[in-house]
């Protein structure tokens, strides 16, 4: 089983614990203030899932980032070379609390977020649901919830596909990320907010 690491405790990041940890899914979730701000956080998230540093987070073969668009480049800053690891970007551009858009001249969100993660694998993927949704049963009406993901790494997708089955989610793979992360991407996209459910 892959390690898994988590770069910011916002709303996204939280959901994204709570879920692995009703699965019993280790994980290791870190913020810019460092693992004892915290504590009282991973407690009621359950034992499965550890504060450490960005760094320890950062060295997890899986890495979920989740955090504020403006504070991406502080929050990848530093961090050891990503050396081929799949690093999911679950980051939308927009900014709270107004959620105004962020100019990115002409480029889509996920190409300006591989650019902060240089020998990285991205996937984007736990985007798209409301974080409500996403730490909530994705047992819906009889169905499973679905989870869109895009990259241009058929391994790295593959392995961010299987944990989502995992999760109980229904992954759909919407291709690479110049097609997928734009479909997906909020503001922009037309999947975004969307509470899909799949059925057997």
């Amino acid at each position: 089983m892959n390690s898994i690491g988590i770069i910011g405790a916002g709303n996204i990041g939280q959901a994204f614990a709570r879920t692995l940890a009703r699965n019993g899914i280790e994980a290791t979730i870190a913020n810019s203030r460092g693992p004892q701000t915290l504590a009282e956080l991973v407690a009621s998230i359950g034992p499965s899932i550890k504060a450490g540093t960005r760094q320890e987070a950062a060295a997890k073969d899986i890495v979920l980032v989740a955090v504020n668009w403006s504070k991406l480049p502080a929050a990848l800053a530093g961090l050891p070379d990503w050396n081929g690891r799949i690093i999911i970007d679950a980051n939308n551009s927009i900014e709270a609390p107004l959620f105004k858009p962020v100019d990115l001249g002409g480029r889509f969100s996920s190409e300006v977020f591989a650019g902060l993660v240089p020998g990285a694998r991205v996937v984007k993927a736990f985007n798209h649901l409301r974080a409500s949704l996403l730490g909530s049963d994705p047992a819906a009406e009889g169905g499973k919830r679905v989870l869109f993901y895009s990259g241009d790494e058929a391994q790295a997708k593959a392995e961010v596909g299987a944990l989502i089955d995992r999760l109980g989610f229904h992954g759909i793979d919407l291709g690479p990320l110049t097609i997928g992360a734009r479909l997906a991407q909020f503001p922009g996209g037309p999947l975004p907010i969307l509470n899909l459910v799949r059925f057997d």
